[in-house]
């Protein structure tokens, strides 16, 4: 990185599980760097969406880097996602006609329940699919497969996760990492958002900052896509050896079906 900014600039990794993303400091200027960003990211930062792209640079050997501006601020606490706010936020991403052309660009294709369903089956070894919780949510999930489509097609995040919201200091809200992003039905990002960190009793009222009823469908693809989304969680801690992590998650298998 320092033959792109010169010499000057201190630049240090910024952590993350890629190993491809780093901050650099130069007197007053400071920019998070990334190495091969989506091409997304530039509507993102229209959007306001993410810190604001500063430059784009492409390198001999192909791979691109992206300078986004490094602000100081924090991530949100897992108490403040109820906050309207987020609910806004999420509809704003959710209803951006300028999002959804440039991710279809990108991406050209819809993600749909079957799609999703056997990308995380196919990843799912021996030793989870024996767990009779596994097996209880596979069926559930193929029981209700048929009836989880909607027509609505939205930019999806993927990983609502409050680590991910950003709370600049002069208090612009930010959702970042966006390595996830996908066409596909907005329960996906709702369900996730309203299972992790909203008491059950207050979706109504959530989701009416959002501008959306809780019908019983809705309530059917936010419960199919968490449990979806579970077991990909149960599946990445078990790769990782953390029986404690993936032990967690089986037991929210339990809670919610």
């Amino acid at each position: 990185m320092e033959h792109i900014l010169g010499q000057e600039w201190e630049i240090t990794p910024a952590g993350g599980s890629t190993g491809e993303a780093f901050y650099a400091r130069f007197e007053d200027q400071k920019l998070f760097l990334k190495r091969n960003s989506s091409p997304f990211l530039a509507v993102l930062s229209a959007e306001g969406i993410v810190p604001k792209l500063v430059w784009t640079k492409r390198l001999e050997n192909g791979d691109v880097i992206t300078a986004q501006q490094w602000l100081s601020g924090r991530v949100l606490e897992p108490s403040e996602m109820d906050q309207d706010l987020v609910a806004r936020m999420l509809k704003n991403i959710h209803t951006s006609e300028p999002m959804l052309g440039m991710l279809s660009r990108i991406e050209n294709s819809v993600f749909l329940p079957e799609t999703i369903f056997q990308k995380v089956l196919n990843k799912l070894d021996e030793e989870v699919l024996s767990l009779s919780e596994v097996q209880n949510t596979l069926s559930f999930l193929r029981q209700e497969a048929a009836n989880v489509h909607c027509e609505e097609k939205v930019v999806c995040h993927g990983d609502v996760n409050h680590n991910n919201w950003l709370l600049a200091e002069d208090n612009q809200l930010y959702l970042i990492d966006w390595d996830g992003a996908m066409i596909a039905d907005p329960a996906i990002d709702l369900g996730l958002l309203l299972y992790w960190y909203i008491p059950e009793d207050n979706w109504q009222a959530w989701l009416s900052k959002y501008g959306k009823k809780l019908t019983n469908h809705l309530r059917l693809r936010m419960k199919w896509y968490v449990a979806i989304q579970t077991l990909s969680s149960i599946q990445w801690y078990k790769s990782k050896n953390s029986s404690t992590e993936m032990n967690k998650w089986v037991k929210f298998l339990q809670e919610i079906l």
